[in-house]
């Protein structure tokens, strides 16, 4: 049943978020009219950042969606939330689901795979640099990955 729910939760806001993206008008539904969403993220990072403007704008609202974001800090522990049923869906890489479904779990997380066919890393800065070189970073430090992280 959890499968199901998770997948059909799935369906909901990637299709929501694919309406975003159209000219739609506000629905002017109250928000005990919407439906609820958790969605519980590995971390925050720039690689959702259409996601997060996809909430600051509104988008998941008039789609007659009530999301409400959660950091999970870690695949484990979004794993975690979405087996007691504390989120409806899960962002974070597939090492979780498989470590359950090898655990013998018989309501496992089905996981969308090679969405991005990236990490979801970037190098950012404080300033710009318009002539940017990776021989620039000789020398520097650089942080990689975030705590807890894998990387």
């Amino acid at each position: 049943m959890k499968k199901i729910l998770a997948f059909s939760a799935a369906a909901l806001l990637t299709a929501a978020a694919l309406a975003g993206c159209q000219s739609a008008g506000k629905t002017g539904k109250p928000k005990d009219e919407l439906t609820p969403v958790t969605l519980n993220e590995v971390a925050h990072s720039i690689f959702y950042a259409p996601q997060y403007a996809a909430i600051e704008l509104g988008y998941f609202e008039e789609e007659g969606i009530d999301l409400t974001l959660v950091n999970g800090g870690g695949a484990d522990k979004v794993m975690t939330a979405l087996i007691s049923g504390d989120a409806d869906i899960g962002f974070m890489g597939s090492e979780a689901s498989i470590y359950t479904y090898a655990g013998g779990a018989e309501d496992y997380a089905v996981n969308f795979a090679q969405l991005t066919q990236r990490a979801g890393n970037f190098l950012v800065a404080r300033e710009p640099d318009e002539n940017f070189e990776w021989q620039k970073l000789i020398g520097k430090k650089v942080l990689g990955g975030r705590a807890g992280g894998m990387f």
